[in-house]
């Protein structure tokens, strides 16, 4: 009884049909009583009156549900509330809560910190949760719920249980290699165990880093002179007035981003200034800043003028970049098609559908990946990148003593065991809960 029980709206705050409050700890099942008269049976619901336990007024009716520990997503005892979610109900019942003893607030996360600390999930299970509360298109959703159902942390453990196996071989060589019954041979077969096991962790590391990037989005820079229609595609495509457009060069002078959803997949387009040489400082920081983001880019797009006389020629920023010739609506005929080169007209909508096909057959591509396992997270290739350097040494030939092979193999399993959560991660768990919404 020691531990605080701690509390928090769980559901979105603001006025909605039902909101649901969460209590975990040794006094929610306290809590349940004094607030509802009673306990209900075990993961049933029960229809019951909620009043304060100071003054016995009805705060609402709600339902009442209790998970008892150890099997809660907490580990500890769990009771919720189901309320009505208008602003009066919901304070009335977290100020009920305030008022009991050993009771408190929950901070950001600290539900499924409590979760990872009692067993109930991994750290890479928890931060794939955090990546679903914030996943805002489907393949985003799709790869959380893959890393929720084991992923990267299963494979970890897979990896350390052969580890171990890997270990246990040198560690008979240090201590009894002069047992008859000790075969001879075992560190040859740890040598070569330690290998195979660096090809398959080098496999994955290999994919890259799309698990990575589609937690973010790409991101895709609009780019080109001014008046070449860089804002007026921004706007079409969000199909609201993202940026103010007009005629005279230079009205865009800030980096404007919108982040979309293009066939399931996040993307962040980015409109930017016109890129000419001014005398203007402003517009000098913003033709900067433009140029800097495009070579940040996984994209350019770069607008210019269908039929301009003196095409632009597209500065070399060191990604990916498509032509697109806007304004065709203004010329007798178009061009002939190109590779990577698009034509349209924004203010007609003529051409629009085909760049916006091909960007999203672009980000399935981009995000494609044929590993079983992907990484999502820097954290985890950065684990991966020093067990694989581990278990390289391990593997070596030569006369190395067993006992720096042995140390080798620990630091690797020490590695991997950091990305579920099994050691060393203490420095890391306030970064990463903290990252969640309260009431999680």
């Amino acid at each position: 009884m020691t531990r605080p029980t701690v509390f928090a709206l769980s559901t979105a705050p603001g006025k909605a049909g039902l909101a649901v409050l969460r209590v975990s700890g040794p006094r929610a099942r306290d809590a349940a009583e004094k607030l509802a008269g009673k306990i209900p049976p075990p993961r049933r619901a029960a229809l019951l009156a909620l009043r304060h336990p100071d003054s016995g007024e009805v705060l609402d009716r709600g339902l009442v549900l209790f998970f008892p520990a150890p099997n809660s997503f907490t580990g500890e005892d769990v009771v919720e509330f189901h309320v009505h979610g208008g602003r009066a109900s919901v304070a009335g019942v977290l100020d009920a809560l305030s008022a009991l003893e050993g009771l408190r607030p929950a901070e950001p996360g600290e539900f499924t910190r409590r979760g990872f600390e009692n067993g109930r999930l991994d750290l890479s299970e928890a931060e794939a949760l955090a990546d679903l509360i914030d996943a805002e298109t489907a393949a985003q959703r799709r790869q959380a719920l893959d890393g929720m159902t084991g992923g990267i942390g299963a494979a970890a453990e897979e990896w350390r249980a052969r580890l171990i196996e890997i270990q246990a071989l040198v560690e008979a060589e240090i201590d009894f290699s002069d047992e008859g019954d000790v075969p001879s041979g075992l560190l040859d077969r740890a040598r070569e165990q330690a290998q195979l096991l660096a090809d398959d962790v080098e496999r994955i590391l290999a994919q890259g880093s799309s698990g990575e990037r589609l937690r973010e989005g790409a991101s895709v820079v609009i780019a080109g002179p001014p008046n070449a229609g860089k804002s007026s595609f921004l706007n079409a495509v969000a199909r609201r007035d993202v940026v103010i457009v007009s005629p005279h060069a230079g009205t865009t002078r800030d980096v404007v981003e919108v982040a979309l959803d293009l066939g399931g997949y996040p993307v962040t387009l980015i409109d930017t200034a016109g890129l000419r040489d001014s005398a203007d400082e402003v517009e000098q920081e913003g033709v900067r800043r433009a140029r800097a983001r495009a070579e940040a880019a996984d994209l350019v797009l770069w607008f210019e003028e269908a039929g301009a006389t003196t095409p632009e020629a597209v500065p070399d920023f060191g990604v990916t970049c498509w032509r697109v010739l806007n304004k065709i609506d203004l010329q007798g005929q178009k061009a002939a098609e190109a590779p990577e080169t698009f034509q349209l007209s924004v203010r007609t909508g003529e051409g629009l559908e085909r760049l916006l096909a091909a960007l999203s057959a672009w980000l399935v591509e981009s995000f494609r990946h044929s590993a079983p396992v992907v990484i999502t997270r820097a954290r985890h290739r950065a684990a991966l990148e020093e067990a694989l350097a581990d278990l390289r040494r391990a593997g070596e030939g030569g006369d190395k003593p067993p006992e720096l092979i042995a140390e080798d193999l620990r630091l690797s399993s020490r590695a991997l065991g950091r990305i579920s959560g099994r050691v060393d991660v203490e420095e890391v768990l306030g970064s990463i809960f903290s990252s969640f919404c309260i009431g999680k």
